[in-house]
């Protein structure tokens, strides 16, 4: 598969717990950055006009925060200039607040199959707490009036281990938005990054976080109530319906290539993993010179490759295809780290057949620790 991500920085306000590249919103560098983007469109289609697109994701900020008319000219320029596949996957990340039924007529018109929508926590005490523009009324209403319109592929965020969350609550988000019945879920434990002012106020101890085995057991409970309820957990983070599962997401853990495009995107073609600049002006310079506007290049070497694959593999449930893994590199994952996957395996946190190598339940608990033990 061959993607495209492209980032739209801009937010009617900055989550307290979020560290992507994004900015309050402001009309003229709005209109600025949208005709810089597509300049930066048009450079990449020259490479890649015989290509064939398996997958589009507007990520953020917040591209919901579009016009119907900016969303439009968008998606027109794309299709002018990139070849889609006929089961492409277009997915625009949508925040409630942001949204209504024309602009959701106006996605679903022009190709957009594929919502995820950042709800995030069902309590409007924990959402005003984290910094969300939206109660959780709005966000109900947002959904149903997507489904009015015909989308029936559709991402619901959700984040445990927030501050002064209980199980409780936990347990009520999920049985509340399993019962709306989305094609996929994404539940992510609360990571507090530095920067952030989350961040800032854990630090000043207005709140604390759950603790290590408590978190543990609403991932547990996460799992086994989303399988009860027919979705099936095809990555650490991520669940879906039988042939839901997000077609872009798994190319970053396949390791595929893809295009990033927009203010601090990254993509990855070949052996190069390159990032755009990050601040709006740097990034408005270059693509008003014709320059691709990239702030760093990074050439991948064969044992960087080979790391990232066991690291973005193992995420999947799937794991590594040893076959698959062979054809590339050009040798046996599992002679490779033999003693390593021996041990891991004793200790019940991998498991390997002939197909595949794959973390177990227990292993994808503590996942990052068997990362560093592979990789160590």
């Amino acid at each position: 598969m061959f993607g495209i991500y492209i980032h739209i920085p801009f937010c009617v306000k900055k989550c307290k717990y979020c560290d992507f590249n994004s900015f309050n919103m402001n009309l003229n560098e709005k209109k600025i950055y949208l005709e810089d983007l597509k300049k930066e469109i048009e450079m990449y289609s020259s490479d890649y006009k015989n290509k064939k697109i398996d997958t589009i994701f507007f990520g953020g900020g917040t591209p919901s925060i579009l016009t119907s008319k900016e969303i439009e000219d968008l998606m027109r320029i794309l299709k002018e200039k990139f070849d889609f596949s006929k089961e492409v996957e277009i997915t625009m990340e949508c925040n409630p607040g942001t949204i209504d039924r024309e602009k959701l007529q106006t996605m679903k018109i022009n190709g957009i199959n594929r919502l995820s929508i950042g709800l995030q926590a069902v309590q409007n005490s924990h959402l005003k707490y984290i910094g969300r523009i939206h109660t959780y009324e709005e966000f109900e209403k947002n959904f149903k009036e997507a489904r009015t319109i015909g989308f029936d592929n559709i991402n619901i965020d959700l984040m445990f281990d927030l501050p002064n969350q209980t199980e409780d609550d936990w347990k009520e988000s999920l049985k509340k938005v399993v019962k709306l019945n989305p094609e996929h879920i994404s539940a992510y434990s609360l990571i507090l990054e530095e920067g952030t002012e989350l961040f800032e106020m854990y630090n000043r101890e207005e709140f604390s976080l759950m603790d290590e085995n408590k978190d543990m057991d609403m991932y547990e409970y996460t799992i086994n109530y989303l399988r009860e309820n027919g979705y099936n957990q095809y990555e650490i983070s991520n669940y879906a319906k039988k042939d839901k599962e997000c077609k872009h997401n798994i190319i970053y853990w396949k390791c595929e290539n893809y295009i990033g495009l927009g203010a601090g995107a990254s993509g990855y073609l070949g052996k190069e993993r390159y990032t755009n600049e990050m601040n709006l002006s740097d990034y408005h310079k270059k693509t008003y010179n014709n320059q691709k506007p990239i702030m760093s290049i990074e050439m991948l070497s064969e044992e960087e490759m080979i790391e990232e694959k066991v690291f973005m593999n193992l995420r999947m449930n799937e794991g590594i295809n040893r076959k698959e893994f062979k054809e590339k590199f050009g040798i046996d994952f599992y002679e490779k780290y033999k003693n390593k996957i021996d041990t891991l395996k004793e200790r019940n946190l991998l498991t390997i057949d002939d197909i595949s190598i794959k973390l177990t339940q227990k292993g994808r608990e503590i996942s990052n620790n068997v990362f560093l033990e592979i990789l160590s």
